[in-house]
């Protein structure tokens, strides 16, 4: 396990990235009213699976800061919503035990929960080992051909962990943003994980930064994954086992449920403006 005391004055700078003032959009009420996320699951090495570990995180690092408005008019108008997940190996579902237990797959399943069963489909278009310009590659036929009303890009782990200069991929992010704005989706980053191979490297603080900074020039939302996993260690005090998989880099199942859980109810969240808001857009 990482000395905790190592990591401090490097995290803390970083995590104050995303808590720097954004815009301030009216926040919506969710489209059902929900306590805070929980999920509960069998703490690791726990035979019995009596002790369980619960699922949760700070409402100002799991809300998104801008409305999701084409979510929230298909949800609105009751026709499928279609979403989809693009990234790298953490969104494809390594280290969990089925593609069941990725993260895409658990967000499908806490959306319709949350939304009473509304038709939801979640695409997931994760690639083991990809980095932005491969991502930014599939664009056309393997996102922008689903015509979806929301994407989900999770970027950055694999530049860092491949020890790339931060300058190119800010352009590179740049130009993925205006590509999918421009299909009329809603778009929302999402940051590394913070897992003991992430933060061994150099550049994995300037990656969160450069990230919540592109998110915010481009009036995109950000789930801020870094941060709310960084909670469940330094503040919640859950062993990295608990949600990293063995090979210190990719989730587990808990991991990824917990993860979904959290991002369903931001989605929820700001995809619930009023009705007549909706219709007068």
């Amino acid at each position: 396990m990482l000395a905790t005391h190592a990591l401090d004055a490097k995290v803390i700078p970083a995590l104050a990235a995303s808590n720097r003032p954004q815009p301030q959009d009216a926040k919506p009420a969710a489209l059902q009213p929900q306590p805070a996320p929980l999920v509960t699951a069998p703490a690791p090495g726990d035979a019995s699976g009596t002790a369980e570990v619960a699922c949760r995180a700070p409402n100002r690092l799991t809300r998104l800061d801008h409305p999701l408005r084409r979510t929230a008019r298909r949800l609105a108008s009751g026709q499928p919503l279609a979403i989809v997940a693009i990234g790298s190996s953490s969104t494809a579902g390594a280290g969990a035990s089925s593609p069941a237990f990725s993260y895409p797959s658990r967000l499908a399943v806490e959306l319709q929960k949350l939304t009473r069963g509304h038709d939801i489909t979640v695409l997931n278009r994760g690639v083991n080992g990809e980095e932005t310009p491969n991502m930014m590659a599939r664009f056309s036929t393997g996102v922008i051909a689903e015509h979806p009303q929301l994407v989900l890009w999770q970027v950055g782990t694999n530049s860092v962990l491949r020890d790339h200069p931060l300058r190119p991929h800010a352009v590179e992010l740049h130009h993925g943003i205006e590509e999918l704005k421009e299909t009329g989706a809603d778009v929302v980053l999402i940051d590394p994980q913070y897992a003991p191979r992430v933060l061994a490297k150099a550049e994995t603080f300037g990656m969160i930064d450069q990230i919540a900074l592109t998110a915010h020039d481009e009036n995109v939302d950000l789930f801020r994954r870094f941060a709310i996993m960084h909670d469940w260690y330094e503040n919640q005090h859950h062993a990295f086992d608990v949600f990293m998989s063995r090979d210190g880099l990719h989730m587990n199942d808990w991991g990824y449920a917990c993860w979904a859980k959290l991002l369903a109810a931001g989605i929820a969240q700001a995809a619930s403006p009023p009705v007549a808001s909706l219709h007068a857009r």
